[in-house]
């Protein structure tokens, strides 16, 4: 696999997140307008239980499916992958449908005295079946992935958000007569829907691909079958600490639980603080992962990169790799974390017509950054086959900001944004810690003039773009458009007017290089060519 495969993968799953993340951006803003804070507070509380259930029932086996496949593919051993493929696929069907039972069965206990909302009880209720569904999906997912095949995930993942926010807002008109609580099920049985098409797409292309796969095993030669109970062993020890670490996020998102009460602790009614819960996690939560698309796509590419390099022992492979992730995610997560603070206000009242949530936003913002590198750092552990530390790192994280939710969200003069702080301080020390291993395993050390100063510049250029983009539009249209059409237009504006500067000032700094430009797929060379006639790339 050379470094331009691996890139392309990512810019495969790149394309697929933004427009999964587009799709779930609009039905985010209808559902906002149709049901509100409180009902998205309401649709919010199911997923912090199904995260966690979900990520108990998939264990880590996909992650696990892809590093043992790419494993066994660099040294031929298409027989072996397929086996750890079966065996994987069983153990994944068996989960996923124990943990929907278990939901659907013990939605009344959780409502009641885990969340202490029993109007939470129909949303657990209708997301329960797409515990099954996802499971099983994933486990085909990590089996495309392990071949470095990204495409089959990505068209899965576009089709799975179609068919959740179609499915979605059809049930939560039709149940909103009946009470909140209804239509909020109605939102998350979207969930259940989408995984279903996902799913149907994933068969059709695993059926397509099959017949390549079996003639590959036949004409495999001198071929030892491992035992199931030897690869069992193998899928256990690497998944375990990966199944930890995907219990990390949902109880990230379980101690922001502890937020509506300390809202109503210092004051505010079940209402207003269910209201500003939904800010934070239905509202401003969404909007910091989307920049991170890029680094999730990033670090499901580099799980197998990482793990053939490992594989070959080629240590210079593995440290330019890293190196070249490395800087992706900063000149993603610089900007992101910029623009998303300087137009926290305009964003949330064009997407949300909700000026409260870019409070808690405008403090999250900064986040961006850590949370990219952690997800990037993690792939590259995970694929060195260190599965265990990102999520002992990221464990740290979680009590750092549990502790800090806690606290901080109980002074009156910070409430809502404390909790978005305490997030903030969780992701900087799981990142801190996983830079830190990475660095010690491998050798790697940060380009700090080409990763961090450069793009800085880039940003601080940006900025001023933006700004003068924004204020530019305000000037123009002030007094002819509604307050949410005019900020529409402003975030627009800036959004687009930011990148281009951005992009051009880093050319400019010479951060990126012909070589770079090379792994995009099929566009690079093309792309390089244009900008060395316009001046704009250094040779």
């Amino acid at each position: 696999m050379s470094k331009g495969s691996f890139v392309q993968g990512t810019f495969i799953l790149t394309f697929a997140g933004f427009c999964s993340r587009f799709i779930g951006a609009f039905f985010r803003i209808i559902l906002a307008s149709i049901i509100g804070d409180e009902g998205i507070g309401l649709f919010q509380m199911a997923y912090p239980i199904y995260s966690t259930l979900l990520a108990i029932s998939t264990a880590g086996i996909p992650i696990a499916i892809s590093k043992m496949v790419s494993e066994r593919l660099t040294y031929g051993d298409y027989r072996g992958a397929y086996r750890v493929f079966r065996l994987s696929f069983a153990l994944l069907t068996f989960s996923g449908l124990l943990l929907s039972l278990t939901l659907y069965k013990g939605a009344a206990f959780f409502a009641n005295h885990i969340l202490e909302q029993p109007r939470a009880y129909y949303p657990l209720l209708a997301i329960s079946p797409a515990i099954f569904l996802v499971t099983v999906m994933s486990s085909l997912r990590g089996f495309f992935q392990g071949q470095q095949l990204m495409t089959p995930t990505a068209l899965s993942q576009i089709c799975e958000q179609l068919g959740r926010v179609i499915f979605a807002i059809i049930l939560v008109v039709i149940l909103l007569p009946r009470g909140l609580e209804f239509a909020a099920a109605g939102a998350t049985f979207g969930a259940a829907a989408g995984a279903f098409f996902g799913l149907l797409v994933l068969i059709y292309l695993y059926l397509r691909h099959r017949g390549k796969f079996h003639i590959a095993m036949r004409r495999q030669s001198g071929y030892q079958p491992e035992s199931s109970l030897r690869l069992l062993q193998q899928i256990v020890l690497f998944s375990v600490p990966i199944t930890l670490g995907s219990l990390v996020m949902p109880l990230v998102n379980l101690a922001d639980m502890v937020v509506v009460v300390r809202l109503q602790d210092i004051g505010f009614s079940p209402e207003k603080a269910s209201a500003l819960y939904g800010q934070l996690t239905g509202m401003a939560n969404s909007l910091i992962h989307f920049p991170t698309v890029v680094t999730m796509a990033l670090s499901v590419s580099l799980v197998p990169a990482i793990s053939e390099a490992f594989a070959l022992h080629n240590r210079r492979l593995i440290v330019g790799r890293t190196d070249l992730a490395m800087r992706l995610t900063m000149y993603v997560g610089l900007p992101s974390a910029a623009g998303l603070l300087i137009l926290a206000r305009p964003i949330t009242i064009f997407l949300f017509d909700n000026a409260g949530a870019s409070y808690p936003l405008a403090v999250l913002s900064v986040g961006v950054i850590f949370l990219s590198l952690y997800f990037t750092t993690a792939g590259i552990l995970q694929g060195m086959g260190k599965t265990i530390l990102p999520t002992k790192n990221m464990f740290y994280g979680v009590a750092v900001k549990f502790a800090l939710t806690w606290f901080l969200t109980g002074i009156p003069a910070l409430n809502i944004g404390g909790a978005a702080a305490a997030t903030v301080c969780g992701f900087f020390v799981a990142s801190f810690l996983n830079i830190r291993e990475m660095g010690m395993l491998t050798g790697w050390r940060m380009d700090v003039v080409n990763a961090i100063i450069k793009p800085l510049l880039a940003v601080i250029i940006m900025v001023v773009a933006v700004l003068a983009f924004s204020q530019g539009s305000i000037l123009f249209a002030a007094g002819y458009l509604s307050e949410r059409a005019l900020n529409a237009l402003v975030t627009i504006i800036a959004v687009v007017g930011g990148a281009a500067v951005y992009g051009i000032a880093l050319l400019l700094s010479g951060a990126i290089s012909e070589e770079d430009l090379a792994t995009i797929p099929r566009l690079g060379r093309l792309l390089a060519a244009i900008l060395y006639k316009f001046n704009l790339l250094r040779r």
